[in-house]
């Protein structure tokens, strides 16, 4: 039979140095500076909080008439949003996208045929995806890396396909609700109100949006902030395994 005799003062700081060490742990998870952080495969919602930009967002699927609008009041205001584009919207209107690239803003997919991604396999979201990329592609010659999912919708199928085409799916923390054609003055509001640090504002090419624009960009930079496109928002995002915990509306 073996015996063992425990120092009492060696188990006193043996407990005392894992107490440090796990005050130092909880410490750094806190103020440390850590980057901050998305959970890996998950839809980004908005971007970095440590700065005080905001990324525009565009979802094109109809609306065409207004998008040239849209664009000049982007280049009289020197910013650069981000367009999700559809892939059928872009083969029927390939010049638009392609002055849309030209005018050098940031180019992403919003599916190719509009469906609700959700009622579709994974293999189905998939085609929609590199159908979308491949006319995207032929139209701009960019092959875009960010997807706004149609509706919103992000279930498991969505996430999955995006992740196999190298996507990152984003989807917004302030929505205009631009697509119900309120006011403009409502639209300016919804965002001017909601705005935080690294926010994405969901818009779509409507007449009040066009008409709400001048005066959005003109809050926001009276306010500070810096309008930049989602992937700029989106650096010093860190990617992690863990689940997203924050809900967001969808419309």
């Amino acid at each position: 039979m073996r015996f063992y005799v425990f120092n009492r003062r060696s188990i006193e700081n043996k407990f005392f140095w894992m107490a440090l060490a796990l005050l130092f742990f909880m410490v750094g998870m806190m103020f440390g500076g850590g980057a901050e952080t998305v959970a890996q495969n998950q839809p980004v919602y908005q971007g970095s909080s440590r700065h005080k930009e905001i990324a525009l967002t565009v979802n094109v699927f109809w609306g065409e008439e207004y998008i040239p609008q849209m664009l000049d009041i982007l280049k009289q205001n020197n910013v650069k949003a981000t367009f999700f584009l559809g892939g059928t919207w872009v083969k029927k209107y390939p010049e638009l996208a392609s002055r849309i690239a030209a005018e050098g803003h940031e180019i992403g997919s919003h599916g190719y045929s509009h469906p609700h991604p959700d009622q579709l396999s994974k293999f189905e979201n998939l085609r929609e995806i590199q159908k979308s990329e491949d006319i995207i592609y032929q139209a701009t010659g960019i092959r875009p890396r960010l997807f706004a999912p149609p509706y919103g919708e992000r279930g498991p199928s969505v996430l999955a396909a995006a992740d196999e085409a190298s996507y990152t799916t984003v989807l917004w923390s302030v929505d205009t609700i631009d697509w119900q054609l309120p006011q403009p003055q409502t639209i300016v509001q919804r965002v001017v109100e909601r705005v935080h640090n690294g926010a994405i504002v969901l818009m779509h090419p409507t007449a009040p949006t066009v008409k709400a624009l001048p005066e959005i960009i003109k809050q926001l930079k009276k306010d500070g902030y810096q309008l930049v496109n989602v992937s700029r928002i989106m650096e010093g995002l860190e990617a992690i395994d863990s689940s997203v915990t924050g809900k967001k509306t969808v419309i």
